[in-house]
């Protein structure tokens, strides 16, 4: 299914129904937010990320040698290192 171009429908009450792939696609899920923004005739409909998935993002895996490796170079910085 290519997504660039994806026809919907709208129901008596207008709501816009979406398919489940195209929800995960872009990251829209159940009880989340979303942001709508009206330019002219089109409406974009763009999700709000939770703190989960910023804070996700922002966890890297280090080994334990790569930790002490920067907590020493961070405290070089400091000037309180040895």
């Amino acid at each position: 299914m290519d997504m660039s171009e994806v026809v919907l429908r709208v129901g008596k009450k207008g709501e816009i129904y979406t398919s489940k792939e195209l929800r995960e696609k872009v990251g829209i899920r159940p009880g989340g937010l979303v942001r709508a923004v009206v330019e002219g005739r089109r409406l974009i409909i763009e999700p709000i990320p939770s703190i989960e998935d910023l804070l996700e993002e922002a966890v890297i895996e280090l080994t334990p040698g790569e930790a002490e490796e920067l907590s020493e170079e961070a405290q070089r910085e400091e000037g309180v290192y040895g």
